[in-house]
């Protein structure tokens, strides 16, 4: 008699410090890829945070980790790996998580652990993408999915999406533009990544046992 195995969902995390449309895009994911994955928990540096109401609202456990609550990076760090380590997660996706992570931290979940940040990588790493962008007068900007590594915004760039800026655009208009397609390349992402699709391999990412020497492109929304 032949035996069927069905492989067990993977344990993703997401940690998040605000309104978590990043979070709310791949719970919407998840719920037509039960079989490939789970959202296991949900951790914000910020208790009102309203991504926690997104989680709780789809029955996902939450944790509220506070960062002024704790004097130092390692020690706020620390508590977050506990909670992520007993819950025996396989990937962490960090979703407008506004910390700074120690090395110890990112090595110790090298190669299970994803970002998404807010322009075309290596521009404009850190913060104020939009207006930075903006002021140096470029033509296209846009969002990469990354492996995180202990270099800020620096790790093996996975997956990027491009919009144009036109002449009208403000930094709320081509945050829009931006947030529009993060809902798309990040579901996307982490669908390879529980699939067993995308892997981190001396520290480039590979897609379907090829190397990622470019990062693969979304089309272009105007």
């Amino acid at each position: 008699m032949l035996s069927t195995k069905t492989k067990t969902p993977k344990k993703i995390a997401v940690l998040i410090s605000g309104n978590g449309s990043n979070l709310q895009a791949i719970i919407d994911h998840q719920k037509s890829h039960s079989d490939l994955y789970e959202i296991a928990l949900v951790i914000s540096n910020r208790p009102n945070a309203y991504g926690i109401t997104r989680a709780q609202n789809a029955n996902i456990q939450t944790l509220v980790v506070d960062h002024k609550l704790y004097d130092t990076r390692d020690s706020f760090d620390a508590v977050l790996q506990k909670a992520l380590d007993e819950v025996e997660i396989d990937l962490v996706v960090l979703a407008g998580f506004m910390r700074i992570l120690t090395t110890e931290f990112t090595k110790h979940y090298l190669g299970k652990m994803l970002n998404i940040h807010p322009s075309l990588l290596p521009k404009y790493t850190g913060l104020n993408t939009h207006q930075r962008a903006l002021e140096a007068g470029d033509s296209k900007h846009g969002l990469s999915v990354h492996f995180v590594t202990a270099e800020l915004d620096g790790g093996p760039v996975i997956l990027q999406a491009e919009v144009n800026i036109n002449a009208e655009d403000t930094e709320e208009t081509l945050a829009n533009k931006v947030h529009t397609l993060e809902h798309i390349a990040y579901p996307q992402v982490v669908e390879w990544f529980v699939s067993g699709k995308l892997e981190l391999k001396n520290n480039q990412a590979w897609l379907n046992q090829s190397c990622i020497h470019t990062p693969l492109l979304l089309n272009t929304l105007n």
